[in-house]
């Protein structure tokens, strides 16, 4: 990926500048690709997000606090996130006997295996998005990944 030629610059651009725009414009495909591997369940990355995060609570609800927390974008719409997955279906929302103020949020069966079909599509971005890159590039960009 060409950063001068995909901003369309003959400048040369600061090191530091160039690498920002550089990671930017790789988020940005990234997100194309998984973006496009969601699709068909007509669900956001968000959404999937929020659906890995509650089979990963292994039967045990979760609140909006929780979800806010273990989520990879952090945001303040998780209600809404949570309110479109419980139109399609995939969780329910329980207020909690013990404490009424408390909202409890469950994957349903029916999420269970739309993420399962899910899961298929996006080890296959995943494939695609890294398929350059061998196992020792990957373990080599985390490194340098995790200096930030």
């Amino acid at each position: 990926m060409n950063v001068e030629e995909i901003i369309k610059t003959d400048k040369q651009i600061p090191l530091e500048s160039r690498t920002l725009i550089h990671l930017s414009l790789v988020e940005n495909k990234i997100n194309e690709i998984i973006s496009s591997a969601l699709k068909p369940f007509e669900v956001s990355l968000q959404q999937f997000n929020v659906l890995r995060i509650l089979r990963g609570q292994k039967g045990k609800p979760a609140n909006l606090s929780t979800l806010n927390e273990r989520m990879v974008t952090k945001m303040s719409n998780t209600t809404r996130l949570v309110d479109k997955l419980i139109a399609k279906g995939y969780v329910d929302r329980v207020i909690c006997e013990s404490n009424r103020r408390k909202v409890e949020i469950n994957i349903t069966d029916s999420g269970q295996k739309a993420l399962l079909e899910m899961d298929k599509a996006m080890k296959q971005s995943e494939l695609e998005v890294v398929k350059n890159f061998t196992e020792e590039d990957l373990k080599a960009l985390n490194n340098l990944l995790d200096k930030f």
